[in-house]
């Protein structure tokens, strides 16, 4: 991933010095328990350790040239890597990688990389789901116009708006956790996964001081399945995260203004037009969340290899393991830093709940007429016309409120008074169970916060 899109402490983990990091300490490891039950000399194993891990702690780039010119010569990653860390080694590099093969060394480490990245994508999550909270909170009694086909249904809050993406990112972290824990999983097994020159006793020694659980059966790589279900839960997230930029995207826009993303003194929207205030923070966010999905076909096409292993997963890998986790990441911070820097317009909110002038209270009016005993039917053909009256004349001379024609209606007149009207048109009324539902989307109840915004 380019580095206008990460952040060091993602791309950190995917840099060649920490590989290589991972790399050595399961060679390390494997050697030590290997020289514990008498499979290698003892004195070997203590040697591996002393000697290469200040190598590779100290590596410079020019013991990454070496490596990288190796490579080219033997066209193998893993062995050029020993190959190098032998030239320091002496006559006890012979000693290392015994049994091994070059998927038990790549394949755990990228285990330990995935579960350090998740531990960074969860950061990322908790942080978008306090500032998710706090502006729900903030704005529970906000109301606001709720549209379905991205037209005026009936009036919601602007918290409950935030709580519903609350629960969609809470679930993805659940979800992450899951993926995280799945492909945590080591390997040290040999070349077809049968253990014919390694016990299993030194897998379990490698898994545990690594932090990973034992791949219960191997070939000789970790089967794929893990793996496509981790980047599919990235590509799930991803699109939690567009549909959050979407809504803010449309709310910005010039005939809704009810909320725009921050605007940093000295930025500038257009190099033409110097009044655009562009939401260019949730369009990258939708760019960034189209890539992280796109990752997600590649790792389930990965799933299937030939008999125990090829290596058509392995360029799939090499690309897609940190440019997702790395676009996820960085998206995930943009996006809580959007949230919690968002300009929210409860006035504009409240200005265009009734732009259509009224009509979007016409569900309450049906029922209340139902209520009052007209048939549904009637009702619903009663305030129909009126509402349809009032659409079709808004911004013309012959304008009239949905409440005007109703009061001029005698199918209306006689059977809803002002007092029935008022109960019906009353925004409020539609926000009379939020602080119960945010209780139920929170787990705790609902109590006023500092700065509480009451639009009501």
């Amino acid at each position: 991933m380019i580095p206008r899109y990460s952040r060091p402490e993602m791309a950190a983990i995917w840099e060649p010095r920490n590989r290589f990091r991972i790399w050595f300490e399961i060679e390390a490891l494997v050697a030590e328990k290997q020289g514990e039950i008498g499979q290698i000399p003892p004195e070997a194993a203590r040697i591996i350790r002393e000697k290469g891990a200040p190598r590779v702690a100290a590596m410079t780039e020019d013991d990454l040239a070496r490596i990288e010119a190796i490579e080219r010569e033997v066209r193998h990653d893993v062995i050029a890597f020993l190959t190098w860390l032998g030239e320091g080694l002496g006559e006890e590099a012979r000693w290392l990688h015994q049994g091994l093969t070059s998927s038990d060394v790549l394949d755990t480490a990228l285990a330990v990389q995935l579960r350090d990245a998740a531990r960074l994508l969860d950061a990322g999550l908790e942080r978008l789901l306090a500032a998710l909270k706090r502006r729900a909170l903030e704005h529970r009694h906000t109301p606001t116009i709720g549209r379905s086909h991205g037209i005026h249904a009936e009036p919601t809050s602007f918290g409950l708006k935030l709580a519903g993406h609350w629960a969609e990112f809470a679930r993805n972290r659940t979800r992450l956790a899951r993926a995280a824990e799945e492909v945590a999983t080591c390997a040290i097994s040999g070349a077809v996964g049968t253990f014919a020159h390694v016990p299993p006793v030194v897998e379990a020694h490698v898994a545990k001081a690594l932090g990973l659980a034992v791949e219960p059966v191997s070939t000789q790589v970790i089967p794929r399945d893990r793996h496509a279900m981790f980047f599919a839960t990235l590509a799930v997230i991803a699109s939690g995260i567009e549909r959050l930029a979407v809504e803010i995207r449309h709310l910005q826009r010039s005939e809704v203004r009810e909320a725009e993303e921050y605007f940093h003194p000295g930025q500038k929207g257009s190099s033409a037009m110097p009044h655009k205030r562009n939401p260019v923070l949730s369009e990258n966010l939708t760019g960034l969340a189209r890539l992280v999905r796109g990752y997600a076909i590649p790792a389930l096409e990965n799933v299937a290899l030939w008999h125990e292993r090829d290596i058509s997963h392995s360029s799939v890998e090499r690309v897609i393991a940190p440019d997702a986790t790395i676009a996820l990441d960085f998206a995930l911070h943009r996006l809580a830093g959007m949230i919690e820097t968002l300009i929210v317009y409860p006035e504009r909110m409240a200005a265009n709940l009734e732009a259509l002038g009224g009509i979007v209270h016409s569900g309450e009016v049906l029922l209340a007429l139902t209520r009052a005993g007209v048939s549904r039917e009637d009702a619903y053909r009663i305030v129909q016309r009126n509402a349809m009256a009032t659409w079709m004349s808004l911004g013309t001379e012959a304008a009239r409120s949905f409440r005007e024609n109703l009061e001029s209606d005698p199918e209306v007149a006689g059977r809803l008074d002002r007092a029935a009207l008022d109960r019906a048109m009353d925004p409020r009324a539609h926000l009379a169970h939020v602080d119960e539902i945010l209780a139920r989307v929170f787990g705790d109840p609902v109590e006023d916060q500092p700065g509480d915004a009451d639009g009501g």
